[in-house]
């Protein structure tokens, strides 16, 4: 990758208004390259290219699409390697994350590209006689999308994909932590034959490009996975123009580990679900809520478990947990360590920041145990590699416990009671639930997203897809 890379407007590459150097949280010496920022102006400049290139796009054949997506797909596979290497490098999760981060987005654009042939209307009877009706579906036109940092490619790839599926151009704006990944999968998608202006990399930051894209009347759908905080500043900011809006926000989702439960089982699918990519996902369990008959046992295991965890630099093949993904993050971490312990929570493992042989933000998987749902750690998304054991009498305590929160993304419950599973499913507040798994990981083919202040507007994903990425025509006809 060559040190200075440019945005990608209306087909062109474009230099910005200023620039961004992006460096490792593993290695702070390690410079990955510099990044242009847009400017307002050329921001303007992109949407306008955009509504040129969604009416190029939209009127493009099916087979156009299907090959174009496919090519898409097909090289993110076969770079999944060097290109994970290049995410796990900028954002810190460990080298077999990244890879696989990059497979996923392939499958994605395969997913979509066999969505673009399945895109057939239905013919509908009419309560009237000699009246024909079809419905159809339309591109919605041109889609702004907002990625967050901790899914460089795959929440991105998740949102284009369809877009680009359903005949929309759009205007990508990723989070100016993670510009490398955003980069080198523009590079990708500029090689294809799509229309000028189809396809659009603005790299800046939220306050100038994101709230200039949002706030614009010529843009016909925003999707935007972040913050809740952002994320309501962006619905209010979309609403004031009747603009399509898609949120993804915050979470704090929760993992009962049940009387019942294979311990090891369980310790397991809390390693994966609060440490995995150092916690920091939206699907991370940072709430364990066991009941007291196996509470003591599984804090017991679960410590032995973070004992044996390494580590270390994202691109040391050995390396389980990596570091946060800056300076800022680990400071918030740390803040939120010391706030569990003032507010009486007792610390069984971790909670220091570490030292390596490379200067970057490693911090020691946390577990905090005698904590109450209403303990401020247990109520706000931390986002980090801390997770905190709720004791509780039994099931029904451990459910309502679950439940007692604004969020509701994931929730996951360890148990061998089919009894307890089949009411976990009906009862859960969140939009996805497992049973026997981590609350981390989700297939591409099926609906995804939350309820309550986790999400707003039609699911991600799968065929749900295109109720955000298409309109709806009704057709009358009656012959004459």
């Amino acid at each position: 990758m060559s040190d200075v890379h440019s945005l990608y407007i209306d087909g062109a590459w474009v230099e910005g208004a200023t620039r961004l150097t992006n460096t490792s949280p593993s290695d702070t010496s390690d410079v990955i390259g510099e990044f242009a920022q847009a400017s307002v102006e050329q921001v303007g400049q992109t949407i306008q290219a955009a509504r040129r290139g969604a009416r190029a796009w939209a009127a493009s054949e099916l087979e156009t699409r299907y090959r174009i997506l496919m090519a898409i797909g097909d090289e993110l596979i076969a770079r999944k390697d060097e290109l994970g290497r290049l995410l796990s490098r900028e954002e810190g999760k460990p080298l077999a994350e990244g890879a696989g981060e990059v497979y996923r987005s392939g499958q994605f654009f395969h997913y979509y590209a066999a969505e673009v042939l399945r895109q057939i209307d239905e013919r509908v009877a009419s309560v009237r006689p000699g009246i024909e009706i079809d419905t159809r579906r339309e591109p919605v036109g041109v889609v702004g999308i907002i990625s967050p940092w901790n899914f460089p490619m795959a929440t991105a790839v998740w949102k284009i994909a369809p877009a680009l599926a359903f005949g929309n151009a759009v205007i990508f704006k990723p989070a100016n932590l993670v510009p490398a990944s955003a980069w080198a999968l523009t590079e990708i998608i500029s090689r294809q034959a799509l229309p000028a202006g189809t396809f659009n990399l603005l790299m800046g930051s939220g306050s100038s490009v994101g709230d200039a894209l949002i706030a614009s009347p010529e843009v016909d759908a925003v999707s935007f996975t972040g913050s809740l905080e952002v994320g309501r500043r962006v619905a209010a900011a979309t609403a004031g123009n009747l603009v399509k809006c898609q949120l993804e926000m915050g979470s704090k989702n929760a993992l009962i580990v049940a009387d019942d439960a294979d311990l090891d089982l369980a310790v397991e699918a809390a390693f994966a679900g609060a440490y995995s990519g150092t916690g920091q996902k939206c699907t991370a369990s940072s709430r364990l809520i066991v009941t007291e008959a196996v509470h003591d046992a599984f804090v017991e295991k679960l410590v032995a478990r973070l004992r044996e965890a390494r580590v270390g630099h994202a691109l040391d093949a050995n390396t389980q947990i990596g570091p946060v993904v800056d300076a800022r993050q680990l400071e918030s971490n740390l803040a939120w360590i010391e706030r569990g312990k003032a507010d009486g929570a007792t610390l069984a493992f971790g909670g220091e920041r570490l030292s390596a042989e490379t200067d970057g933000y490693y911090l020691a998987p946390t577990l905090f145990v005698d904590t109450r749902n209403d303990m401020a750690i247990n109520r706000e998304e931390v986002f980090g590699p801390i997770a905190c054991v709720i004791k509780v009498r039994d099931y029904e305590e451990a459910l309502a416990t679950l439940n007692d929160t604004r969020y509701g993304l994931t929730a996951g419950i360890i148990t061998d009671s089919l009894r307890l599973a089949s009411d976990f499913k009906a009862r859960a507040e969140t939009g996805c639930v497992m049973v026997n798994l981590a609350t981390a990981g989700t297939d591409y083919h099926v609906p995804f997203g939350g309820r309550k202040d986790s999400s707003f507007g039609p699911r991600e994903q799968g065929r749900y897809a295109r109720e955000f990425y298409t309109v709806v025509k009704t057709c009358y006809v009656k012959a004459h």
